[in-house]
């Protein structure tokens, strides 16, 4: 019966649970920061608001809330603060991509984005290229490292996002459901 210990298996599952917990205090850790650059007050700022009563539902201890906020406003010595960019890009085939990304540091984010897209056939567009063609209509989740994803033909994209499974590793995803 050798590794079949019962300590063994719990271990493995908490150290499951403990890294997607983690995984969802960090997003939520830089949503309040970003809403916290608008300023502290929770009655004039209704998305720091927002993103707190959303990072109480889950869990995250008070601490650690209190440190997001503090980093969002650039009190924290030794940190940057955060912000969030928008790049705009064509992918494979003329596709228009709009990206929202949250760094701490512009310059590595930006390589980083230019050479994924180079290997994917792609490119980094400039300011207005393809921000023109979107409108923020939608928020949702979608399976990390999945080859493609794409709704059958029928199905609109908000479907295939609301079938997926909640507790797979995920990553967020905006949606344009507005026909060009």
């Amino acid at each position: 019966m050798s590794g079949h210990s019962k300590w063994t298996q719990i271990k493995h599952q908490k150290g499951a649970a403990d890294k997607k917990r983690g995984k969802l205090f960090s997003i939520l850790s830089k949503r309040i920061s970003i809403a916290a650059r608008k300023g502290s007050d929770l009655t004039a700022n209704p998305p720091l608001k927002l993103a707190i009563d959303k990072a109480k539902t889950a869990n995250m201890p008070g601490d650690t809330i209190e440190r997001a906020i503090k980093r969002g406003a650039g009190l924290l010595p030794g940190q940057g603060q955060i912000e969030e960019m928008i790049f705009e890009a064509y992918g494979p085939g003329g596709l228009q991509i709009l990206i929202v990304a949250s760094t701490d540091n512009h310059n590595r984010t930006t390589a980083t984005l230019r050479h994924l897209l180079t290997q994917a056939g792609g490119s980094l567009s400039g300011h207005g290229s393809v921000m023109w063609n979107f409108e923020r209509a939608g928020e949702g989740f979608t399976a990390k490292n999945t080859q493609e994803i794409s709704p059958s033909e029928g199905e609109s994209l908000t479907g295939l996002l609301e079938n997926l499974d909640a507790d797979d590793d995920v990553e967020e995803v905006y949606t344009n459901l507005k026909s060009a």
